[in-house]
């Protein structure tokens, strides 16, 4: 969903407005599984209309474990709410649900926190709690073990972002780009860093990361940020994407997707479509990609997985950066960003798909639906299960075998 203020109404709407729409039915997948007719030619159309499945030999065993809701989910808000895997168990938060804790092999409810509160972003998890966002700025710490609430707080916009806790600190990125660090124990706040925004960018932000010492933050304006995790002082700033173009739309390049850190090296991707790999300590640019979007990249030993805004997944080398392979076939089906699970990446659609891709051809390997509501969130995975979030508030588990 774009952030953009409300376009006049007209009998025929500008080209630039007509986009706008568009990229914000591309976010409000479940009111929109279609573009047909938005420009008119037929030929146009056609070419707008998500990519028919394509039919394959799985060579991959996924078999459902459980399925269980969690609440009302997002609907048409365009936050990419995805569950996290903490120590054997799976944390979810839904709009109108609350806060659900479930045991990873078996769904089984462990605790369930039930608030007025809309809650819209997270969870996070660590430092034996579970901490949440509302919708009106809201921040929750719950008791990772028990699901007691040991404290709030507030911030000045809402959080859909999921907050990254350690070091002593919870650090919550609200949607006005400000990052709010407050002190695990108590709820006060220690510091914050504003950002400015640029006048148009996706809606959907993903939370920050964790290196020793310091946090990575991902912009709207295409900026990766590593500020010192004591006072929130900016260390370096380095751009991803470039925000460049004639018009605002043009120039949308989000790094939307938390920034991944990985033996010294963070990688971030932008959605003006492009990765970059920068050196940690330093903020010294590696390598940069042609191939990316808005949402986090998955790594993996050898490569990095991303999404492009197309629905195209691209394999990349670690190393430098350049194209181990493409999986065009998901075109406009909305994908979500990927996870790693094992040897394959694996990615949701609007229609509630999950594909698991070979990480070594991008060949699909398998496909199951989690029901029929879009999946928007990134899947997560751990211990050989992979566990993906609806838009319905809908938590669905698969275990993968050869």
């Amino acid at each position: 969903m774009i952030r953009v203020s409300p376009v006049p109404t007209t009998r025929r709407p500008s080209r630039l407005a007509r986009a706008v729409l568009v990229l914000a039915c591309v976010a409000a997948v479940s009111g929109c599984s279609t573009m047909r007719g938005w420009f008119g030619g037929k030929s146009e159309s056609k070419q707008a209309e998500p990519n028919a499945l394509v039919e394959f030999s799985p060579t991959l065993t996924v078999t459902p474990l459980w399925s269980t809701g969690v609440g009302k989910g997002e609907g048409e808000l365009g936050l990419r709410q995805a569950p996290v895997i903490d120590a054997g168990r799976v944390y979810a938060a839904a709009v109108r649900g609350g806060v659900t804790a479930l045991d990873l092999q078996t769904g089984q409810t462990v605790w369930h926190y039930t608030t007025d509160v809309r809650v819209s972003g997270g969870p996070g998890v660590g430092e034996g709690l579970v901490v949440v966002g509302g919708l009106e700025g809201e921040v929750i710490a719950l008791d990772a073990a028990s699901g007691t609430e040991k404290w709030r707080a507030k911030v000045n916009n809402e959080v859909i972002a999921p907050p990254a806790i350690g070091q002593g600190k919870v650090f919550v990125r609200s949607n006005d780009g400000r990052v709010t660090a407050f002190d695990a124990a108590t709820g006060e706040r220690r510091w914050f860093w504003n950002h400015d925004l640029p006048n148009l960018s996706i809606r959907g932000n993903d939370g920050p990361a964790l290196g020793p010492g310091v946090l990575f933050t991902g912009n709207d304006d295409g900026t990766v940020a590593m500020l010192a995790v004591a006072d929130g002082r900016p260390v370096w700033s380095l751009p991803v994407g470039q925000a460049e173009g004639r018009t605002e739309l043009d120039r949308m390049a989000d790094v939307d997707g938390t920034p991944v850190l990985d033996n010294g090296i963070v990688y971030a991707t932008s959605f003006k479509r492009t990765t970059a790999a920068i050196d940690g300590p330093s903020g010294r640019p590696l390598w940069g990609s042609e191939h990316g979007g808005a949402g986090r990249p998955a790594v993996a030993a050898d490569r990095v997985v991303v999404t492009e805004p197309t629905g195209s997944v691209h394999g990349l080398d670690k190393q430098s950066g350049g194209s181990l392979w493409q999986q065009p076939a998901l075109a406009r089906r909305l994908v979500t960003a990927p996870a790693i699970a094992g040897q394959y990446a694996v990615v949701g659609d609007f229609q509630g798909y999950v594909h698991w891709l070979r990480l070594d051809t991008g060949a699909f390997a398998a496909r199951v639906r989690a029901g029929r509501d879009a999946v928007t969130g990134a899947p997560v995975a751990a211990g050989g299960i992979v566990v993906v979030q609806n838009v319905d508030g809908r938590l669905s588990a698969f275990r993968a075998a050869e």
